[in-house]
């Protein structure tokens, strides 16, 4: 696979050794100190007071804690205890340093939730080794679920691309509204859900009247402007969220309604075509001088053994009978011509 076609991984973020030292002891605390000090890949911090240990671990995010067990207030064991039942600490490792090579503390300190255990004051040799060990692990956890996170990121990001592309492969370029492939989508399932549920399926298929007059006369960026104009008019005069207005093609377009009565498209088909003829555009080559739509009306309950072409075809011819009469009118497929 050549790098163009990877898929983008961020580096690993570089995560610091950082130690935090839990020990009422002034002089040990310094001990360690020393220990560590010239080592440049190592930052180390300090608490003496234990009611402090935990919220201090907590907004430093150690790589590893090296905890005293004796202290006043709380000891060693209890604060591991707060350590673990904080979900950002949880995985923390803790060394316990205690003054006694005792078996039963040692099983104790891992029965609570330490992870190594060692006499103070240790090698120093031995202490950074296993400070480097033990961070070196945690280190390895954070960055592998940073990468997790950053492919679960990823993979989100993903999936709403895909939506948003699906969105605009359904959507027409020019008026934003549904384009001819989400119209052949959509009439094929509201067909078989009418079919299901015996619903009327009302289709119009409307006609924006003279319109290569139209570009003739203004230009091609004009005549966009107007098809703009006449989607939003479709658009502005749907009620329901299951209503779909569609470019069918050029400067036909098409409504489909579901659940929706013949009377009821007619009702939408007359409310659009008022609407754009009180838009008042000029149109100088048409009859009336301005810009008109010719809407042709078609409602079915689908059946068995009947097509949604079917009902396109209809409404299609609904729409020449009413080019055929004039312009500027709605037409029902088998009725008379409506006077405008």
């Amino acid at each position: 696979m050549s790098d163009l076609n990877k898929p983008y991984m961020p580096e690993p973020a570089v995560f610091k050794v950082r130690v935090l030292m839990v020990d009422d002891q002034a002089i040990i605390v310094e001990a360690v100190r020393r220990m560590l000090a010239d080592q440049a890949d190592i930052e180390y911090h300090y608490v003496l007071d234990s009611s402090l240990a935990a919220a201090t671990a907590e907004e430093l995010q150690p790589t590893v804690i090296l905890q005293d067990l004796v202290m006043p207030g709380i000891d060693g064991f209890g604060l591991i205890g707060q350590y673990r039942e904080r979900e950002s600490l949880r995985q923390v490792p803790v060394i316990v340093l205690s003054a006694k090579e005792d078996p039963k503390l040692k099983a104790h300190s891992f029965a609570v939730g330490a992870n190594d255990y060692m006499v103070k004051l240790p090698d120093r040799l031995e202490l950074l080794a296993r400070v480097r060990y033990h961070s070196a692990g945690h280190i390895s956890r954070l960055q592998r679920d940073e990468a997790f996170r950053f492919l679960r990121e990823s993979q989100h990001r993903l999936a709403e691309a895909n939506i948003e592309l699906q969105k605009l492969a359904a959507l027409d370029g020019l008026t934003g509204i549904a384009n001819r492939r989400r119209f052949d989508d959509v009439i094929k399932l509201e067909w078989q859900r009418g079919q299901r549920e015996q619903k009327p399926l009302s289709l119009l298929m409307c006609d924006i009247d003279h319109f290569k007059a139209y570009n003739d006369s203004f230009g091609h960026l004009p005549g966009d402007l107007c098809l703009k104009k006449a989607a939003a008019v479709l658009t502005e005069n749907l009620k329901r969220p299951a209503d779909l207005a569609a470019r069918y093609g050029g400067e036909e377009f098409a409504i489909i309604l579901p659940d929706t009565s013949l009377a009821g498209a007619q009702v939408v088909a007359n409310a659009v075509r008022g609407h754009l003829e009180r838009l008042a555009m000029d149109n100088p080559q048409a009859p009336g001088g301005i810009v008109t739509m010719s809407i042709g009306v078609a409602s079915v309950v689908p059946a068995r053994g009947d097509t949604p072409e079917q009902l396109t075809a209809r409404a299609d011819k609904a729409l020449y009978a009413a080019k055929s009469a004039g312009r500027n009118r709605v037409c029902v497929a088998g009725d008379a011509i409506p006077p405008t």
